[in-house]
Formats: C-alpha cells, structure tokens, sequence
C-alpha cells in the first residue's frame, strides 16, 4: 500500500521538537498582550484581489509564488502569502475603534524553491497596529519584535532600518532613481536588466550581487524625503535609542512589498548565513486600508517566520532540554492508581506522564527516565495497600534517592523535589 508523505516544501513538527514552538508561541502571546495587542482569527484564503491590491499585482509574491484557486462558485481566491493584507481587510470590513492592535499566529503560503527555513507552507507571527501614524507607535511595534528575540535567547541579531517617504517624495525619488538605473542597466542582473523600469523599487529588494553593486553607488532614499518624512523616521530612531534598541539604517531596506510608506525595518541574524539571514520585519503601511476600500488609515506592523526563528536559535548552539514533564507515575497494581495519582499532579499544576498496557516495572522506568521527568511517583502492591506513594529522584546530585510517604502529602513532596532539580 502506497505510503503517503507530507507534500513538497512542507513539513511536519513532532514532539518533542513541537515544544520549542510551543514556548515561541506562548511568548509571543505573553507580550503581545502585555503590549495591549488582542488575538485576530481570520480566514486563510481570499479574494485574491486582497493581495493583488496589497502586496502589488506585479510583485514576485503576486506573480510567481501565489497559491491561486477558483471555488465551485467561480470565485478567485488566494491562499495567504503573508499577514498585513488579511488584517488590513478585516479592518476595512468590521471598523473597529481605533488604534487597533491585534497580534496574529497563522500558516502562510508561498510557492517557491524550498531551502533551509523557507517551505511553502510555513507559519508567522506578527502585530498590526491601524489607526495612529505616530512614530512613538512604529517604535512600540519594533520594541516587540526586539523583545520577541531576546525571550528567545537570540543574541546575534541586528536591526536594519529605512524610511521609504510618503508617496510623493518617493515618487520624485524613484523618477530619480529610474533615470540612474537606465543609465546603468547592461550592469544589473538577468531579471532587473529587462524589467527594472516596470519597479525601480525592486531593485533595491535583489539579493544578486550585480544589482547590489549597482543600487548602493546610486541616489539612496533616505536623501530624498520630505521634511515630514525626515521628521518621522528621526523620531522613530529617537524612541528607539531611549529603550536601548540599536538600529542601523540600510539604504536598500524596502521589503518588497508596494503597501510600505515611512518606517520599514528588518531583523538579521548574524548566525545565519547568505542573503538568507533575516528573521523577522515589516513596516508602516498607511495607505493599505483605502487600497482596500476603506478610509484613510495609518498602519504599522511586523512579521516572523516561526521556521526561520528556529534555524538562527539552532545556530547560535541553543538546544531543547531533554525534559517533556515534570513527573512520571509508574503503577505496577493495574494502573487504575495511576490513572487517579497523575490526575491530582496534573490539577496541581504539574505536567505528568504514565506508562499504559500494564508494563512491568522495568519497562515503565526506562519510559520514565526517556521522558526526562524530574521525579518518579511509585505505586505498588505494598504502596497501594499502605495508602502511599513512594517518589524516586530521576536527576541530580541526588538520583536514585527515594522516599515514601502518604497519598495526602504527594502534591507537596512531589513539587519541592521536581523544582529542586
């Protein structure tokens, strides 16, 4: 019979790799609600003119990597690529009180070569913020993003920072820059020497070292804004330096994506590798929501791809701790006294693991010491008759120390020895 694998550019996460998510997740909730960001669901496909509208008709994502799907109602939809624009569009719909500020965990999908952190079906955090183009706003969100890391245990990251201007001062800019490109095409790569005209913009957004070469002896961006746009981005740096957040402007920085305007930003990795090091970015996007048909409204957020976070913690040699539980109840009277003890454990707080199946006793502790539990609770026959437990210590200076004492006083025994280890 055939054996059917996960797809192409997708993957499964098992226990216990599955608890580094679980700890990412949490945290990033953690601060989004501290930061006063409340959880948005919404769906994982579109309107395919959602994206199209927001992320650019004629962007690689739109044209090259976009799931796209007719319904059996003759509707055109879209797989999500990426988070802003589905918010975007919840807002447009629901018109929430503003500021807005929602925080949101969801796959998203992209058909492109797989690699290492990067399939086509990948998962993202990330906070959206609608409503306020105060800078003070642009920092609260890059601040989370900054913190995300460091609960993380990343230490090798940097912060990259640029200010694409409002429309009409990068308007003049592009025209400026269009010109300089023309000037220097046969010197750009494959792609952009053709093409470059359609977006000078993306220009900028290519990883090839031909068209790098090219676009950093050019007009850098950060020269043509406005006053306004220079005042914005100054205090954004401003706001950032008084929290102790260190960025660095990068001319080139314009993610990509045609929604940005002002602040955009990116989170590198100096343990990863390549062009391939960012880890997380995003940036204000205040003209999206009339894009999509809704009043003018100032925006800004960022994303992280969950896959990529992990590649850097590996790569700064962080490790999972062997330890899944807290403690293992092993029951060698039928496991009924099991089933009662690693209840009471559980409603105390304490995550607890048992054998089934009626396993001898030298089976059930291998299991025990496999599933790096802290302590051992031990019933049976004499226990069982005694109404009593006996508790193991499973690590430690002390592994292998016992000591048996009455069912009433299990919780308390068991956490003072499980948080010594």
């Amino acid at each position: 019979m055939e054996i059917f694998r996960a797809p192409i550019g997708t993957h499964d996460v098992l226990p216990p790799d599955s608890g580094w998510w679980e700890r990412a997740l949490g945290s990033f909730a953690q601060l989004a609600r501290r930061a006063g960001f409340g959880l948005l669901l919404s769906p994982l496909f579109e309107d395919v003119a959602v994206f199209d509208r927001g992320i650019g008709a004629t962007s690689d994502v739109a044209t090259k990597e976009m799931y796209v799907f007719e319904d059996r109602g003759g509707r055109r939809l879209a797989l999500r690529p990426e988070g802003t624009a589905s918010v975007v569009r919840a807002f447009v719909q629901h018109r929430p009180v503003v500021p807005w500020k929602v925080w949101y965990a969801t796959p998203a999908f992209r058909y492109e070569r797989p690699q290492a952190g990067r399939y086509r079906q990948h998962h993202q955090v990330g906070v959206e913020a609608l409503g306020s183009g105060d800078p003070a706003l642009d920092v609260e969100v890059i601040a989370l993003a900054a913190r995300f890391y460091e609960v993380l245990g990343l230490r090798r990251v940097r912060l990259l920072i640029n200010s694409m201007g409002h429309p009409e001062c990068r308007a003049a800019y592009v025209a400026v820059l269009a010109a300089y490109l023309g000037e220097h095409a046969a010197e750009l790569c494959d792609e952009h020497r053709e093409r470059f005209a359609e977006s000078p913009l993306r220009v900028l957004d290519c990883k090839r070292p031909a068209c790098v070469a090219v676009t950093e002896r050019g007009p850098q961006l950060p020269d043509h804004l406005c006053a306004a746009c220079r005042e914005h981005f100054a205090a954004v740096r401003v706001g950032l330096e008084s929290i102790g957040i260190v960025s660095s402007l990068a001319p080139r920085l314009v993610r990509g994506f045609d929604y940005y305007t002002r602040t955009t930003f990116e989170f590198v990795s100096d343990a990863l590798a390549g062009a391939q090091n960012a880890i997380g970015g995003g940036g204000r996007y205040d003209g999206l929501a009339e894009q999509l048909g809704g009043p003018a409204t100032a925006g800004v957020g960022f994303g992280s791809g969950l896959e990529r976070l992990r590649l850097a913690w590996e790569a700064e040699g962080n490790a999972d701790s062997a330890q899944r539980v807290d403690v293992f109840v092993v029951d060698t009277t039928g496991g009924a006294h099991a089933t009662v003890l690693a209840d009471q454990l559980r409603q105390a707080g304490l995550a607890v693991e048992r054998a089934f199946d009626q396993r001898s006793m030298k089976a059930q502790m291998r299991l025990a010491d496999r599933s790096g539990a802290a302590v051992a609770v031990l019933v049976g026959p004499t226990e069982a008759a005694q109404g009593s437990v006996t508790i193991r210590d499973l690590r430690g200076a002390a592994e292998g120390a016992q000591v048996t004492v009455p069912a009433s006083e299990l919780v308390a025994t068991v956490r003072e020895r499980a948080t010594e280890r």
